[in-house]
């Protein structure tokens, strides 16, 4: 089945109110081609769960968010995201602040298609305190241990960005790590996936061993093809973080007109123009690899 889509038409799948997970992980590969596609739509009173990046910060800045369900919300190189920052100190946007390790117990619930799962992460912490939803539950078992309860968080829609993929959904990831793609895929209720290109399948085993085949074509409903569509996060081994570009993007948040600004250069534009505006494919081909 040819799952070909483009951008618009992977957001025109999502409506108002829905809740919405964003892969990747902080400035790294995320899939943000999809994310300006969401900026530049009418769609709002998003609830976004992610380890969250610019992703978050953009869709904040362009008023898209009701509540974020987040891990952390960082540029890596800049260790907090200035218009996250801007509309958290603002109250301009709900909340729900989680250890790491809980947000991926979360998805992993939804994924298994349960309420819940149990997790020690979370407890004796401020984390049940500014969320006085979570409940605790007791083992059954000789041991009695209480655990935090890590609730479903169910999605809707999934966006992830991916090295390669084919036509059916099979995605591919090169770089080192998969930043939990596979499960925000699974606990969606549809799935789409942006990669840097499109290929024959035969040719996916071509590319890296069998391993790198995160994504099963049974999890995904749409493929787009982007080439930079994570920047300005990396997608390794392709292109690193664009540091000075997120500069420029953080700067933003300072000015009352940043936003505004920065918005008609970079994201009220084809994808074509971005690619240009930011210095052109060779350019981004040339970051180097941020080292951690």
């Amino acid at each position: 089945m040819n799952k070909r889509m483009s951008a618009a038409d992977v957001i025109a799948q999502i409506e108002d109110g829905m809740t919405i997970g964003i892969g990747g992980w902080g400035a790294r590969r995320k899939p943000m081609a999809l994310v300006r596609e969401l900026v530049r739509s009418p769609r709002k009173d998003l609830t976004v769960v992610c380890y969250g990046g610019p992703d978050a910060g953009m869709l904040c800045a362009a008023g898209k968010v009701r509540k974020l369900v987040y891990g952390f919300v960082s540029l890596d190189v800049i260790a907090l995201e200035a218009h996250f920052r801007k509309a958290r100190q603002s109250g301009q946007i709900e909340t729900m602040e989680l250890d790491e390790g809980m947000l991926q117990w979360g998805l992993r619930a939804a994924a298994y298609r349960l309420p819940f799962l149990p997790v020690r992460a979370g407890l004796a912490t401020d984390i049940q305190r500014l969320n006085p939803s979570l409940e605790t539950v007791r083992s059954p078992y000789a041991d009695g241990e209480t655990l935090l309860a890590m609730p479903a968080l169910s999605l809707d829609v999934a966006l992830v960005h991916v090295d390669n993929a084919d036509e059916r959904g099979n995605g591919q990831v090169l770089g080192p790590d998969p930043y939990f793609d596979d499960l925000y895929c699974a606990a969606a209720t549809k799935s789409f996936l942006s990669c840097e290109r499109i290929l024959p399948t035969e040719e996916l085993g071509q590319q890296g061993c069998v391993h790198t085949l995160l994504l099963d074509r049974g999890l995904i409903d749409g493929v787009v093809e982007a080439p930079f569509g994570a920047h300005p996060t990396s997608c390794s081994p392709r292109y690193g973080i664009d540091a000075e570009h997120l500069r420029t993007y953080s700067a933003a948040a300072k000015e009352d007109s940043g936003w505004g600004d920065y918005r008609a250069k970079f994201i009220d534009v084809d994808d074509s123009e971005y690619v240009k505006a930011v210095g052109g494919s060779a350019r981004i081909e040339s970051i180097a690899h941020t080292i951690f």
